[in-house]
């Protein structure tokens, strides 16, 4: 079988889907792999890496020339895979919500799209689920890049000519990226507080050192749906978390916002309202802000300022760094195609659970249940 990883071309896409390390792991299951040329420069990686690894280079047609799986970071065109077999894989991210009309051209052209995005979060797709392993570098990515902005030190300083008091940082929404914010704040040398809509990441915020802020006697403090993602929340509890992030909020320095609801808008934490009670100099990052953000008037990979706060985001943080995200990315393609690897029959073998949960497109229609049911 021969694997296909073409260069990215989506705007401001710096990650690769394949490695070094995970070619010549292909290539241990008997897998061939083709890399375009250049696809990993941006990633630090070069193409005589690549070819030490035993990967063939080429131009994108003869990369993805009767490949039998295409794997890559943002769904490809479908133009760019002609060439390659008929029924062939595509494993990326589809956005499948959002770019309905790429998925209906998947298939139109009868191929297999699989949504890494879709992969299930129960404990054996762990080391699967990219969304897990980009946003734990977008968490941290996220508090570098509010303390770059913020024109104070995030450590209390004792010195000769006086004390620098600490930041005070606050991170909304405690998932992958919120623990990873909360862990990097504080290793910067914040005083970190959090808040998340699931009454169990009380323990998780302590654990790292946090102080939980959570709104207490009002029903609905659970807010976990399927798969450990958040739910939206009733609209009393909406209040009561209103005014509770509106005294917390006027104290802090720095807030990071990490809000978001599959296959939804991203729900809005934060009111032109509570910004304008913030200190001036004070940054928030809205980790949010490509889904329509979760706090008004942030914009994509802008810096505004409003009521003297800094607003910022990037509408694809884990590609801020490169090296990490190609490298954690890469491995969640191999480890979710290693764990179906039949070698019998010589190809990955889908089960219904992953397989059904992943899978958008088959024999020229779209199969996905969540699609179909949109």
């Amino acid at each position: 079988m021969k694997i296909a990883i073409l260069k990215e071309r989506a705007s401001g896409e710096t990650r690769v889907a394949a490695t070094p390390e995970t070619a010549k792991k292909f290539a241990a299951l008997g897998l061939t792999v083709a890399v375009e040329a250049g696809a990993g420069v941006i990633a630090s990686i070069t193409d005589d890496a690549y070819a030490e690894a035993g990967v063939t280079l080429g131009n994108a047609a003869a990369t993805v020339k009767d490949a039998d799986i295409v794997l890559g970071i943002q769904a490809p065109d479908v133009a760019l895979l002609k060439g390659a077999k008929p029924g062939a894989w595509v494993a990326a991210l589809f956005d499948p919500f959002t770019n309905r009309a790429v998925v209906d051209a998947y298939a139109a052209a009868g191929f297999e799209a699989l949504s890494m995005e879709f992969m299930p979060r129960i404990t054996r797709a762990q080391s699967m689920d990219v969304l897990s392993s980009q946003s734990n570098l977008a968490g941290y990515k996220a508090v570098l890049a509010a303390a770059d902005v913020y024109g104070r030190a995030f450590p209390m300083m004792m010195t000769a000519a006086g004390t620098v008091q600490a930041a005070r940082a606050f991170i909304m929404g405690v998932g992958v990226a919120g623990l990873q914010a909360i862990a990097t704040a504080r290793r910067l040398g914040a005083q970190v507080s959090a808040t998340d809509v699931r009454s169990a990441t009380k323990e998780q915020i302590q654990s790292l050192g946090a102080k939980p802020i959570f709104v207490e006697n009002v029903a609905g403090i659970e807010g976990e749906g399927s798969g450990g993602y958040a739910t939206e929340m009733s609209e009393e509890y909406q209040k009561a978390q209103a005014e509770l992030v509106s005294s917390h909020i006027a104290k802090q320095d720095i807030v990071i916002t990490t809000a978001l609801i599959p296959g939804r808008a991203a729900p809005r934490l934060i009111t032109d309202a509570q910004i304008a009670t913030m200190k001036p100099g004070s940054v928030i990052f809205d980790l949010a802000v490509a889904q329509g953000g979760n706090v008004e008037g942030s914009v994509p990979d802008q810096v505004v300022v409003k009521h003297g706060v800094n607003i910022i985001g990037f509408s694809n943080t884990p590609a801020h760094l490169p090296a990490d995200a190609s490298a954690l990315f890469a491995r969640n393609h191999y480890n979710f195609l290693s764990a179906f690897w039949d070698k019998e029959a010589g190809k990955p073998m889908l089960d219904e659970e992953i397989g059904g949960a992943i899978r958008l497109t088959q024999g020229g229609k779209v199969v996905n249940e969540r699609l179909l049911g949109a």
